[in-house]
């Protein structure tokens, strides 16, 4: 399995993936989830990938080369002359669907699903910076102001904190640490999601990023992020009231009435009903 996330806010783009892969618990191996093109000035993208690992490289590779031909224009597309993020997300699509007309019926037939999911994000020209998910079909959302991350793969460990810290206007390096608070949360809860990660911080309007890096368990960094994260939390826990069972004072009672619902009842005897 995976787990990839990506963040757009204001001030730039967050791109972060794992590297395992399983087919039982016998077959775990590393494999990188991330991709990225950039011509320096012009152009710059990020792909992720999750799901069916044979379907995901395949579509890589159909993507270097995939045209997209359309009445009235001179040249094909491609994602090396798209004029807009979104034109070069179609062109992604079309090679998932190029791959799904190759595959799926083999995949079919030997009971596999056609299973991908991908996000694709990034800057072209002047155009603004724009974040995708791409589905197995080949259709695709947006990333907006009222959503403004995606996760593909093992997503529901890490999205707690993302829901709760990032927004448009989150600063670019808040929201690199809060993805790795997030993957810290999954590779806790998922063995599955595993080391090393890739990572790539973009700011908009650059159209070109230094900052990219292969995080290991070794890294310094990511080591604090782990340790500071566990143990504030716990420190958190400790400090939240507990609830009062047996009368105690306190302002936060549990025991109290609703307006609308009463407790649950008991069955004490054979005799009685729920309704």
């Amino acid at each position: 399995m995976t787990y990839c996330c990506a963040i757009k806010t204001r001030a730039g783009l967050v791109f972060l993936s794992d590297s395992r892969t399983n087919a039982g618990l016998d077959q775990i191996s590393s494999f990188r989830k991330m991709i990225i093109y950039e011509k320096p000035g012009d152009r710059f993208m990020v792909l992720l990938s999750a799901g069916n690992l044979s379907i995901s490289q395949s579509v890589r590779e159909v993507l270097q080369v995939e045209k997209l031909v359309e009445p009235g224009q001179e040249e094909p597309l491609t994602i090396w002359n798209a004029t807009s993020m979104f034109d070069a997300c179609r062109v992604l699509g079309a090679a998932v669907r190029r791959v799904h007309e190759r595959d799926a019926a083999a995949l079919r037939a030997s009971g596999v699903d056609f299973n991908v999911s991908m996000i694709f994000g990034g800057q072209i020209g002047n155009e603004g910076m724009r974040l995708f998910q791409i589905y197995s079909p080949g259709n695709f959302i947006e990333a907006t102001d009222e959503t403004p991350y995606f996760q593909i793969g093992e997503s529901k460990y890490g999205k707690p904190v993302l829901d709760r810290v990032i927004t448009p206007d989150t600063p670019l390096e808040e929201a690199a640490k809060c993805a790795l608070v997030s993957m810290d949360s999954t590779l806790k809860s998922n063995l599955s999601v595993g080391l090393p990660l890739d990572m790539v911080v973009y700011e908009a309007g650059r159209l070109h990023s230094d900052r990219i890096v292969c995080i290991d368990e070794h890294n310094p960094y990511f080591q604090m992020v782990r340790r500071s994260w566990g143990e504030k939390l716990r420190q958190i826990f400790d400090s939240i009231e507990h609830p009062a069972w047996e009368g105690q004072h306190t302002q936060v009672p549990i025991l109290v009435n609703t307006s609308r619902n009463q407790p649950i009842k008991k069955i004490s005897t054979p005799e009685e009903k729920l309704i």
